[in-house]
């Protein structure tokens, strides 16, 4: 009797070892998917403020355009 209770205790060791390294090897991948998402959205956030500076640049310029335009009497094909 005591010969079974000594397997199937080796046997539930064996489980919660191959469980817990699951669960371990889990944790490691939520790990490097937080990095990873960390990262992405740095790179979102970063391109979205240089899409925004690129904007006002370009308005800027079309006001330039527009001026120089209107002060040298030159018609534009297309409207800014």
């Amino acid at each position: 009797m005591e010969d079974g209770f000594q397997k199937m205790f080796v046997y539930f060791e064996d489980f919660r070892s191959e469980v817990n390294g699951h669960f371990d090897r889990m944790e490691a991948d939520i790990t490097d998917l937080r990095g990873a998402i960390g990262e992405l959205s740095a790179q979102v956030r970063d391109y979205h403020n240089e899409t925004i500076l690129m904007s006002h640049q370009i308005d800027k310029l079309k006001e330039a355009i527009k001026q120089i335009a209107q002060e040298t009497g030159i018609k534009l094909a297309v409207e800014l």
